[in-house]
């Protein structure tokens, strides 16, 4: 199990890995493996939530607002990811790991720990699906792998499922990263010719 500062190392680099992708993300038309977006919606959602989370640690809790998509196009997309990723990477940097905040979005209060594993999760699935878009193979670091498949585990267990991911698919093979995904309901083999 990452400790709080592993995590937060991992987090970085998770962040700065979606940094050189929105860099090469030319045409936010192309449709991801998120359904009925295209990079623009999920690059705006991306930077939405980094910015209602890096509120939410900051200051024990934000509006649902806070989290809300940010419009983006070819020309800020860049620019406005290296923004909002400062602020959610300074506000857990700054944070004590054990204070509990309010995540209005998901409606719990989670330790800033926990807050920060929920961020890294996303932060990698979502890497994969801006890759996947873009034709490129994107898997973290193999902490990061391992963090990801325990918690994707989790919540496809959880009774009802939940309303962030898709309907979990079943597990095929050994690969934890493969399978992390088929449980946040994205096939591996997914190209955006279908």
């Amino acid at each position: 199990m990452l400790t709080f500062h592993d995590t937060l190392a991992a987090y970085d680099r998770a962040l700065d890995d979606t940094a050189t992708l929105a860099s090469a993300a030319d045409d936010l038309t192309i449709p991801t493996p998120c359904a009925d977006w295209d990079l623009a919606d999920l690059f705006g959602h991306m930077v939405g939530q980094n910015l209602g989370f890096a509120a939410a640690v900051a200051d024990g809790d934000a509006p649902v607002a806070a989290y809300e998509s940010v419009p983006v196009d070819s020309e800020d997309v860049a620019r406005r990811w290296q923004e909002s990723a400062t602020r959610v990477r300074d506000a857990f940097g700054a944070a004590d790991p054990e204070a509990t905040i309010h995540l209005a979005e998901f409606g719990f209060h989670p330790t800033v720990t926990m807050a920060l594993g929920m961020q890294l999760l996303d932060a990698a699935v979502h890497n994969w699906d801006v890759a996947t878009a873009l034709g490129k193979t994107y898997r973290p670091d193999e902490p990061t792998v391992t963090h990801v498949h325990d918690i994707a585990r989790q919540i496809a267990s959880s009774p009802g499922g939940t309303p962030v991911f898709a309907t979990p698919l079943s597990m095929s093979g050994d690969d934890p990263w493969n399978n992390a995904l088929r449980l946040l309901g994205r096939d591996p083999a997914w190209t955006a010719m279908g």
